[in-house]
């Protein structure tokens, strides 16, 4: 099938471009390449794809509709994987307006688009920070979402929104992804993981935020492409025995349906921080912070749903994940 893959220059992009390669997909990556961080980690992901004869490249914006609507028209893709996203929830608070562009407008062109060029079906990127201020744990799809505490988060339940509605209106197969805390080689440098790693490496203190009381499902890189991967075929359909009284969330009459996908297995701070110690053999200058503004202080991810449907199962423990990592720094930055 000819996957049309948006945010294919990312780190759950990359990942997931390549396995698909891997089984014979044609991808058709979809990236502005942005200075949000590092382009030229961006360049050097996308130079891993591009020898792949079923990999093509499309440099543009998600905001430019008529580049949107133009690539599905010329490229007519089966299905749409719809990574691209203005992340982080900290720099929502320093700039707004890249995620109402990128989050909003752009998941707009995406649905105009699949409403235009019909696909198979539409895979699209949420976050676990829809779960808000709920404490009620491990998170559910089946839980409340109506309390966002950062604009990233909005704009990531404003997703689902619009898309449910779009796939009850016209009939548009969609899947949500609701991705935990994800890490792994080639990953983003502004999550904690990377700039702890740089911290350490470089000798400079680490900000330790809710004074080190916090709690994160980290996800490793492979299980997060490989619950994507098994989902893109698993196409929802219909379903009649919905009932709207009372309405059960996740699940719909529309062909809609959304997952966490997380490793069910939340991780102290502080203990990720000594793992991050014995990788790299540096300690930390810890700075202890109160609770960022838009942060939560657990998250923990139900899988149930997903382990029924795919079969999926988190298969890497922090310990083995971060090294992972570690070894992939050190040979990417020669430290």
């Amino acid at each position: 099938m000819k996957v049309l893959l948006t945010g294919a220059a990312g780190f759950v992009g990359f990942y997931c471009a390549r396995a698909l390669l891997e089984r014979g997909e044609t991808v058709v990556g979809f990236d502005n390449l942005n200075d949000y961080y590092d382009p030229a980690l961006k360049q050097a992901r996308l130079e891993q794809l591009r020898p792949c004869a079923n990999f093509r490249f499309v440099h543009a914006d998600l905001a430019d509709k008529a580049a949107v609507l133009g690539t599905f028209a010329a490229e007519k893709p089966d299905v749409v994987l719809h990574l691209a996203a203005q992340a982080g929830v900290r720099y929502s608070l320093q700039n707004p307006q890249a995620y109402v562009d990128s989050n909003l407008s752009g998941f707009m062109n995406v649905l105009e688009a699949c409403r235009a060029q019909p696909v198979r079906h539409l895979v699209f990127a949420s976050s676990s920070s829809v779960y808000g201020a709920n404490t009620k744990v491990p998170f559910a799809v089946s839980d409340t979402t109506d309390h966002p505490v950062s604009l990233y988060a909005a704009t990531k339940k404003a997703n689902e929104a619009l898309a449910h509605a779009y796939s009850d209106l016209f009939d548009i197969p969609a899947t949500g992804l609701r991705f935990f805390t994800v890490y792994g080689p080639w990953g983003r440098p502004d999550m904690a993981y990377f700039s702890f790693t740089r911290a350490l490496f470089e000798g400079k203190p680490i900000e330790v935020y809710n004074h080190g009381d916090m709690e994160r499902d980290f996800t490793y890189i492979d299980d997060i492409t490989s619950a994507v991967v098994r989902l893109l075929d698993h196409v929802p359909q219909r379903d009649p025995s919905w009932t709207g009284n009372p309405p059960v969330a996740g699940r719909s009459r529309a062909p809609y349906r959304l997952y966490n996908i997380g490793n069910h297995s939340p991780v102290r701070l502080l203990h990720f921080i000594e793992v991050l110690e014995r990788l790299t053999g540096r300690p930390a200058q810890k700075v202890f912070k109160p609770m960022a503004p838009g942060d939560v202080q657990r998250t923990y991810a139900d899988v149930s749903d997903l382990r029924r449907d795919v079969g999926f199962e988190p298969a890497t423990p922090i310990e083995d994940g971060l090294a992972s990592f570690v070894r992939w720094y050190r040979q990417y930055y020669k430290v």
